[in-house]
């Protein structure tokens, strides 16, 4: 079997999965449907609250209104002097006039307070109803989405079968289109369609070696992608050492050495807390101090809300240029953040190049490196 460049290894794995069930294009569809849905679930719940209380206040307007009015006039109609002297014996602190002067005063302030709550109540209920006829739409909208999509991949599944056949028959034009409704990329699409008119340079290999991988366990490939790393590494270290080489003459100069005290300035600024680290750690990272770049990796992790601990435990971490090419690589292939956060060993473990190639090996050997554990790596 041929060994197949890196690119056409990514992109191969690319389309399998818009292939299958697990395609990255029904797993976007399922999330933001699940999103619209819980969307019109809550904002369902929250019109009909609004409803029921726009409902309760406008009662409680129309009534202060008229038992107010009705209040005033049997208030009005009431003599104190002829009922002085029960007032007055039972001691009961009854004043016709100022309870109408008090009416008079706080009655119609008490309506306009209800209105203004009625008036903000169905403010809110017009952008609840926005929110659910929205969330509505997009669930309709991703409903004649995913009917385009499944007839998408069908087709996409029609033309790998009659590639695989040697049977092949579709215009370049007819491939490319729809090729285009996948998202991919110009040159994506160009080198995809070249590998379905020309399988023999690619598809037949990698389908083989994929049928292939189905019958071994995972354990046993893991051993033989190991044994091939191995192997890859011992023929390939003079020229391993030779590529490092010329990367050092590469790297950007390092800024100038700064002492402690411009260390823990920095550390508060990026917010991390120099208590953590020992006299030895602080003078570590000054022996490879780069500002740019321990700033850059200390925000991969806060953007991925990440605790920063991470760099105590690994000091290396803070000051590797690699960090980001090789978080970035991780997350590529479906890992998420918070699991290469719980797996430090494999950013450690790993410089760049290796990391990459242990990741081919995983993909040529049929795995799929996003189900493979990180500790197994």
């Amino acid at each position: 079997m041929k060994i197949l460049s890196p690119e056409v290894m990514r992109l191969l794995d690319k389309l399998y999965n818009l292939r299958g069930s697990d395609s990255v294009i029904f797993k976007e569809m399922e999330s933001a449907h699940e999103k619209a849905e819980e969307t019109k679930e809550r904002t369902t719940k929250e019109k009909s609250a609004l409803q029921e209380k726009i409902t309760g206040l406008e009662a409680d307007s129309k009534n202060l209104s008229e038992q107010g009015k009705k209040l005033i006039e049997v208030l009005k109609g009431i003599d104190k002097n002829a009922y002085e002297t029960v007032i007055d014996r039972l001691h009961i602190n009854f004043d016709p006039e100022a309870l109408v002067e008090k009416l008079d005063s706080s009655l119609p302030e008490t309506i306009e307070k209800v209105n203004e709550e009625i008036k903000a109540s169905k403010e809110e209920l017009v952008e609840v109803e926005e929110q659910m006829n929205s969330a509505i739409t997009t669930i309709e909208e991703i409903g004649i989405r995913k009917d385009a999509a499944i007839a998408n991949q069908d087709k996409l599944n029609e033309y790998f079968e009659l590639a695989l056949s040697g049977n092949i028959n579709i215009t370049r034009d007819s491939i490319t289109s729809l090729l285009e409704q996948f998202g991919l990329s110009e040159e994506e699409t160009r080198e995809a369609a070249k590998i379905l008119m020309f399988p023999e340079d690619a598809l037949y290999d990698y389908d083989a070696k994929l049928k292939e991988s189905e019958k071994k366990s995972i354990s046993e490939v893991m051993q033989e992608a190991k044994k091939q790393e191995d192997a890859i590494i011992e023929d390939k270290k003079p020229v391993i050492e030779e590529k490092i080489e010329v990367t050092e003459v590469k790297e950007e100069p390092t800024e100038k050495k700064l002492d402690r005290e411009d260390l823990i300035d920095l550390f508060n600024e990026i917010g991390l807390d120099y208590l953590d680290y020992t006299t030895s750690d602080l003078d570590q990272i000054l022996e490879h101090f780069n500002e740019k770049v321990i700033r850059r990796n200390v925000n991969i992790f806060k953007e991925n809300e990440l605790n920063l601990d991470i760099f105590a435990d690994h000091i290396d971490l803070l000051y590797d240029k690699e960090l980001e090419a090789k978080m970035d690589r991780l997350l590529r292939i479906g890992k998420s953040a918070l699991d290469i956060y719980l797996n430090p060993t494999v950013l450690t473990k790993y410089d760049y190049k290796n990391l990459d190639k242990a990741i081919i090996l995983l993909q040529s050997s049929g795995l799929d490196p996003k189900k493979v554990p990180l500790m197994a790596y």
